[in-house]
Formats: C-alpha cells, sequence, structure tokens
C-alpha cells in the first residue's frame, strides 16, 4: 500500500454526542462488535493482535458499520494499540468478512454536517490501520464490499479466501462513492485504470463482482489460502511478513499520462451511458483523477465531502429506495397466495422451439433440474430448439459452471416432440407462440386434451388477454400469465397474471416456479400489456409522433438522455423489434384508443421490412437506416428535445395513475420494481415514480406526488 502519512491528529469522536447524533436514533443498528484478542505467533516468539468482526448473527445477515460499530472498532484497535504485539490482523465471521456501511441508517440522516461527520469518522477509524505502530493484516475471509473492503485497503497487507464471495467497491451502483478511503488507496495501489475498473465499470455493469483470483491477480490481495484453514495460514504468512522471511513487492504506480488516459476513456464511457444523469459515478471519476496528487489527507477529505453531497441527494435516497425493493419486496411478493397451496412441478412442457421458447427450456431445465419437453409444427424446428439448449448446455460445461457428468444430465432432460401428447404427464406447460389470441386459445385447447386436470397452462404473452385466452377452456382455472422478459436467462423480471378465474393453488404453483427459476415476480392484474409493456410502448408511442409531426430523429431519441436509461428509445424499439413493436401498440390502441399511439410511419416501415432507425458503422456512428428516410413522411410541427421529452414524462405520469386507479398492481413500488427489474431502469432513478416526484412531473399531471416525501428522496 502507498505509505499513508502520519497525520491523524484530529481526536477521534468517543459517542455519538460527539457526531452529533441522537442516539435514540440509531435504535436499529445491528452493531458488528469488534473484538480483540491476544495470539500466539504460528512462527516465531511472538504474539499477534487478532480483531474479530462479528454482529452476533449468521452469513444470512452481513457485518455492516454503523456509527456505534465504527466507534466499537476503534476501541479495539486502542486495546490493540496497548497490547503487546508484533502485528495486527483483523478477520470477519465465517463466511463475511464486511459489507460496508449500515445503509440502513441513511433515513435518519437530515443534514449534510450530520452526513459529513459520519463520513470523516469511518476515516479516523479505518485509518488508524495504516498508521499502527506494526504491520496490519486484513484477512479477508469472506464477502468484502464497500466499507468492507476499505477497511482491509487501509491494512498494509491482505490475505484472501479462495472460497470467498462477493468482494467489490459497488458503491456508485447505489449512488454513493467508495468514501472511507477506497478512491484514494486502490488506485494508488494497483493503478487508475484497474481502480476505476473495480470502482466505476463493474458496479455499472449489473454490479458484477470480484472472484478471489481476481483479486489476488489485480493486487489488491497480497495471497490467497483455501478456506478450510484460512486463518491459520494467513496469520503464519503474516508472520513470515513480520519477520522478514517473506517481502512483498509491488510495482510503483506511473503518475504520467496514462493515469489522465484511463480517467479520460471511463469519463468518456460515462458521458455515452449516463449523460450526467448519475452523479456518483462522476464523483466517482473525480477523486481518482485527484489521487494521481493528492495525499492520503487530502483524498480522504475530498471523499468526506464527496459522500455528505451525494447521502444528501435524491437520487441516493432514490438508490436506496430501489435497493430495498429489489432486495426485500422481491423476496416477498404482495398478493401471492400461501405457498403450502402449490402444486409440485415434476415435468415442464414448452409449446413452440423459437428462440424465447428454447430459452426459457434451458431456464427450466437448468434451475427446477427435471424433464423438458419441447413441441413445434415440424421436426426440423423442433431438432433445431433442442439443439440451441444443448449448446447453452456446453456454454455453461465450458466456463466450468457445471461439469460433464452434470452437463449430460441436463442434455438427456431436454426432448422435443411434434405430438402435444409428451405434455401428458406434465405439470406445467408454458406457451411461446406466435402472439395471436386465436392461435394461443387453439394450443391451449389442444393441450387441455391430454394433460391431467390439475396440469398449470401458462401464457407467456406480452400483450393479451389471460382471461380471454381461457375463456373456452373447462378449466380455465389453471391458466396464468407468465411473462419473461428477453433474455429470458439475464433479465430478473417475472410477471405473473392472475385471470379472472385462476385459482389459488394454479397461482401459487406459478410463484412457487418463479422462486425457483430465481426471478423476481410481480402479481400483475390481467390487463393489457400488463406493466412494463404497457408503460414501454406509451412512452416509445410518444416518441415516435413527435418524429412523425417533423421532430428530427436524432433530437427525439436523445430527448430521454437526461434520465440516463438503459438505452434510447429507437434503440429498445430496434432490440424489441419494429414489428413486435407496432403490433402491441396495436393492441394497446384497441385497448385504449385515446392514449396508445400507432404510427402509419412505423406501420410502412415494417411493411418495408426495416429492422430499426439507425444503422451503425464499424466506429459505432448512427445514421438514419436509408429505408426508414424513404418510407418515413414526416409532417412539419417538430418539438425541441425539452418538449419530447416532457410530452413523453406526462404520459408516463398519466398512465402510472390510470395503472393505479385499475389496481394493475397492489402499490406503485411494484410499478418501480418492474421498471427497474423489466427495463432495465437504473438504481438512481428509483425506477419511474421517484423521478417523476422528483421532477415535478407527477404533480402537476396527477395533482399529488406517488411516493411522500423522504420515501425515495431526500425528507423535507
Amino acid at each position: 500500500m502507498t505509505d499513508v502519512p502520519n497525520s491523524v491528529t484530529t481526536a477521534i469522536p468517543q459517542t455519538l454526542a460527539d457526531l452529533a447524533i441522537d442516539e435514540s436514533l440509531l435504535g436499529d443498528e445491528v452493531v458488528t462488535h469488534a473484538k480483540f484478542q491476544v495470539v500466539p505467533s504460528p512462527v516465531g516468539d511472538f504474539a499477534f493482535g487478532l480483531i474479530t468482526l462479528d454482529n452476533g448473527f449468521d452469513h444470512t445477515k452481513p457485518n455492516t458499520f454503523g456509527p456505534k460499530g465504527l466507534l466499537e472498532l476503534n476501541a479495539a484497535l486502542d486495546e490493540a494499540a496497548a497490547a503487546d504485539i508484533r502485528g495486527l490482523a483483523i478477520v470477519g465471521k465465517p463466511f463475511i468478512f464486511a459489507v460496508g456501511a449500515d445503509l440502513t441508517g441513511v433515513p435518519i440522516i437530515t443534514s449534510r454536517d450530520m452526513a459529513r461527520g459520519i463520513a470523516k469518522l469511518g476515516h479516523q477509524v479505518m485509518r488508524r490501520l495504516g498508521d499502527f505502530p506494526v504491520p496490519t493484516f486484513g484477512l479477508i475471509n469472506g464477502a468484502a464490499m464497500g466499507g468492507g473492503l476499505e477497511l482491509a485497503l487501509h491494512c498494509e497487507y491482505r490475505t484472501i479466501s479462495s472460497g470467498a464471495a462477493a468482494i467489490a467497491l459497488p458503491e456508485v451502483f447505489l449512488g454513493l462513492v467508495p468514501g472511507w478511503g477506497g478512491a484514494w488507496l486502490l488506485p494508488n495501489l494497483i493503478g487508475p485504470e484497474k481502480a476505476l475498473q473495480v470502482i466505476v465499470t463493474n458496479p455499472l455493469a449489473q454490479n458484477r463482482m470480484l472472484k478471489p483470483q481476481q483479486v489476488l491477480d489485480l493486487g489488491i490481495a497480497d495471497a490467497m489460502f483455501a478456506p478450510a484453514d484460512f486463518i491459520e495460514q494467513s496469520l503464519r504468512w503474516a508472520a513470515e511478513v513480520v519477520s522478514g522471511d517473506i517481502v512483498v513487492e509491488r510495482p510503483e504506480i506511473a503518475r504520467d499520462d496514462t493515469w489522465d488516459q484511463a480517467v479520460a476513456a471511463v469519463r468518456s464511457g460515462l458521458d455515452a451511458q449516463l449523460h450526467g444523469a448519475a452523479p456518483a459515478p462522476v464523483r466517482a471519476v473525480e477523486l481518482v483523477a485527484a489521487a494521481k496528487t493528492a495525499d492520503a489527507d487530502a483524498g480522504f477529505a475530498a471523499e468526506d465531502e464527496a459522500l455528505a453531497d451525494l447521502i444528501m441527494s435524491d437520487e441516493l435516497r432514490s438508490g436506496l429506495y430501489s435497493f430495498d425493493l429489489v432486495q426485500k419486496r422481491a423476496k416477498r411478493p404482495v398478493g401471492a397466495p400461501d405457498k403450502s397451496l402449490a402444486r409440485p412441478v415434476t415435468k415442464v412442457g414448452v409449446v413452440g422451439a423459437g428462440l424465447m421458447a428454447s430459452q426459457m427450456a434451458m431456464l427450466f431445465v437448468q434451475r427446477l433440474q427435471v424433464p423438458v419437453v419441447m413441441t413445434d409444427l415440424d421436426q426440423e424446428r423442433v431438432d433445431k430448439g433442442v439443439a440451441y439448449v444443448h449448446g447453452e448446455i456446453d456454454k455453461l460445461l465450458a466456463k466450468g459452471r457445471i461439469n460433464q457428468d452434470k452437463a449430460n444430465r441436463f442434455k438427456a432432460l431436454v426432448t422435443g416432440a411434434t405430438d402435444k401428447t409428451a405434455f401428458s404427464d406434465a405439470d406445467f406447460v408454458i406457451e411461446a407462440v406466435f402472439e395471436d389470441l386465436k392461435v394461443k386459445q387453439q394450443v391451449f385447447a389442444e393441450c387441455e386434451e391430454v394433460v391431467s386436470d390439475t396440469c398449470v397452462l401458462a401464457t407467456n404473452t406480452s400483450s393479451l388477454s389471460v382471461t380471454d385466452m381461457a375463456a373456452d377452456l373447462r378449466h380455465p382455472e389453471r391458466v396464468v400469465g407468465f411473462h419473461f422478459f428477453n433474455p429470458v436467462a439475464i433479465m430478473p423480471l417475472l410477471e405473473i397474471v392472475r385471470g379472472e378465474r385462476t385459482d389459488d393453488a394454479t397461482l401459487a404453483t406459478a410463484f412457487a416456479v418463479g422462486k425457483s427459476l430465481k426471478k423476481s415476480c410481480v402479481l400483475v392484474k390481467d390487463a393489457p400489456a400488463f406493466v412494463v409493456n404497457r408503460l414501454l410502448t406509451r412512452f416509445l408511442g410518444e416518441v415516435t409522433r413527435s418524429v412523425d409531426e417533423g421532430t428530427p430523429f436524432e433530437v427525439a431519441d436523445s430527448a430521454l438522455d437526461p434520465l440516463g436509461l438503459p438505452m434510447s428509445p429507437f434503440v429498445l424499439l430496434q432490440l424489441v423489434g419494429p414489428a413486435v413493436a407496432f403490433h402491441v401498440s396495436e393492441t394497446m390502441h384497441d385497448a385504449y384508443p385515446d392514449r396508445f399511439y400507432v404510427s402509419d410511419n412505423l406501420r410502412r416501415g415494417v411493411e418495408a421490412g426495416i429492422t430499426g432507425i439507425w444503422q451503425f458503422d464499424s466506429a459505432g456512428n448512427r445514421t438514419v437506416d436509408p429505408r426508414v428516410a424513404e418510407v418515413f413522411v414526416q409532417g412539419d410541427a417538430p418539438l425541441t428535445g425539452d418538449e419530447v421529452r416532457d410530452r413523453a414524462l406526462t404520459a408516463l405520469a398519466e398512465e402510472v395513475q390510470l395503472m393505479l386507479d385499475e389496481a394493475v398492481v397492489a402499490e406503485v413500488q411494484d410499478i418501480d420494481m418492474c421498471m427497474i427489474l423489466g427495463a432495465g431502469w437504473g438504481f438512481h432513478l428509483g425506477g419511474m415514480s421517484p423521478y417523476l416526484d422528483r421532477t415535478g412531473v407527477a404533480e402537476k399531471t396527477t395533482g399529488s406526488r406517488f411516493l411522500p416525501k423522504g420515501a425515495a428522496s431526500v425528507p423535507a
């Protein structure tokens, strides 16, 4: 580690009163205790100090640091400083080192001074490890995220268990920065390019974690040991470091133009990806840029200021709201029947063998590990679908995620047929055929002739009525919507749709299967396009309407950039496919003709066979596809980007309120969760309603906020 100046001159607070924090507000803090003990060195005639972090719960409730926990760690360091030891090591409870700040305490922080005080306390306590009179060792025995990894970085040396999981600095994913030393320590340890990968790029790539070998290869850890005797081996290694038998050499970090180039590359990527919508990644890049020349005092002080600003931002509060939705609400779906009503599923049938159906078959095999049979109109299509699944299994084998025995077993579970009698002993049959009501009704009628009376019939429809699909069946109560998002293996959302006659046993079985598939399930009323597609269709319709009226393609497509969405409207259109998007717009227009727009231009484009608005050159530069320019007829009333954005957001606010009025979902939180998990809306937005509240669009459109002040924003 780069030497940290011995400059901890400011007195460390000893009580919560010193931090101007009312202790009564911290009743919910789960304190991570820091237990100090003296242990004999495995090598040599001297002693080690060992601090163990443990909040008293098992690994399902990880160690975190709130103000009380930091003060306990400080007290343990006082004990260590008074002991006769030659080295000090810090380790976590089984499977967990520490996963950072206790974010449940953020809502009590109501002033910037309080936020800055907690940020500063973390620095003051943790940097004592870098200034300690004897060598310090972070023994990363398990999950180490955020402030937990920063604690280890403050140590002079680090070891890691080869069995550790979840190693990361994920702060920018939530709307924070590594603010207890990480933004200064990491680039000074491994260089700016690698540090920015860990601090910025990984969190924004679906919160990607590091594996132990990567931690070692990056130079974050100095040694790696097996989990069985990790602490013993780590202390032996540490003793040899203390005795001089092992010398850890670290490369010198270049402080030349390469540092600036690494920063510029990530900054440019952020501009293209988020367009300034999320402040945290930008602040993180600024901190890494400053670490090139700043000393520890200046670097840590800058982190304090960044944390204080971000903690008091609506974007962070929205990020924490999002995190709570996907970590808690998603695990306890509102309105789901008692799970005891669910029937066992020992065989799955998939009607269709196209790409979507094949993706679903692969997921069922991988997660449920039961026989899966695919059917289609002819053997060639069936064989293609089965071959796709076998190919995906081979990919898992090549990546080492499954062994050969499991690969063979998975392949044996997947079969194909052209006759639906193959479903006779299935407990769960899902269709993934063309989005046409009559076709789907026919499929279910054919299935009902061969399956048992209790077999669940599920539809992957994205917009059609589940109730209408089941209307002519003898047992309409066993039909349920089971709407996946593409790509099936990656997108975590599953909209489970209750038809008018769907019974509790069917619904409970659907939720049980969804949970086994490791999906986040939301109960949705049988209303046209349900949640995600309804909102996206309304949103795309307004943007397309603006182009039809005369707005340039570039202006319309970039109008929503300030939201920092994962893709622009016309890139989304290209992903979905113009034909599919147009078909859904027609379906929605039939249901709600006054609100959902059908574009004649898009109709002509689909008839001309266009696959998207844009064409891209080898450098990624976009231009309007000449076929689009040929068939689109634009008006003479162009809008500005601001006007397009206002129109689209107003439409979304109106649609959200109508969905709540219609009880499409139980609460607005379900809509937000759907947009985060099914449409990839960033955590900094809080889904949809917090952004509409924050910008004033909700109140202007509906007369009130969707959420009370403070629910996903800074309290009044």
